[in-house]
């Protein structure tokens, strides 16, 4: 008990700025989940869990009773989806593992499924900017909402092992460093210009990976 206590109030200054650890850590068990999923490791599920737990009391800063109160409904809704679509990804690579095949094989959308997560990414940033206005979201709204829906297809696309959900991340990331900085969450800021560069290479990594597997087995063994 004590621990959490410390957890939920520890917080350090720079500048002017408040910087709660909870803020710190959640990130940083971010980072852990996707430097687990760059090497195809079930773990990377349990422990992004976790930091999205910790961001989700972060990004609501007025419901928490943060130093920094400002609400993020976008961030803050993406960390439940986050946990929902873990579950699934934990259950699915562990499905795999049981069977005696990799965790995941990466693998291309193609450019059917590219254009409907083109598609739904900005109609779902659309359809929610008006609601996230309309609860009090940090402007501007739709960078919020851009960020919330973004964040969901590459965990999607994560768990679904589509070597493209890297380049969601990058739009997410490119979105997301004003917004945070413009609304003082800077730990998270400075983690996401640190993603940007994290997720480029995890893109190329699972390009080759893809490009190594199909070369060692037919075409038809990695369509799941």
């Amino acid at each position: 008990m004590a621990f959490l206590t410390w957890l939920f109030d520890a917080q350090f200054v720079i500048g002017t700025q408040h910087v709660l650890w909870r803020e710190v850590i959640g990130n940083v068990f971010g980072l852990a989940s996707a430097l687990g999923g760059m090497r195809r490791k079930i773990w990377a599920w349990p422990v992004g869990i976790v930091g999205n737990v910790l961001l989700f009391t972060v990004f609501l800063g007025a419901v928490f009773d943060n130093p920094n109160p400002i609400n993020l409904y976008g961030q803050a809704g993406r960390q439940v989806l986050f946990i929902a679509v873990s579950i699934y990804g934990w259950y699915r690579w562990q499905h795999a593992k049981d069977a005696n095949r990799p965790a995941v094989q990466p693998q291309w959308a193609g450019w059917r499924t590219r254009i409907i997560l083109i598609l739904v990414m900005v109609a779902g940033t659309a359809a929610l900017t008006p609601l996230f206005t309309a609860l009090g979201s940090f402007a501007p709204q739709w960078s919020d909402a851009w960020i919330f829906i973004g964040s969901l297809l590459a965990t999607y696309g994560m768990a679904k092992g589509w070597v493209e959900f890297w380049l969601i991340w990058v739009a997410v990331d490119i979105v997301g460093v004003p917004l945070l900085l413009s609304a003082g969450f800077y730990a998270s800021a400075f983690m996401y210009i640190f993603y940007g560069v994290f997720t480029l290479v995890g893109f190329f990594v699972w390009a080759r990976a893809r490009r190594v597997q199909k070369a060692a087995i037919p075409e038809a063994a990695l369509i799941d």
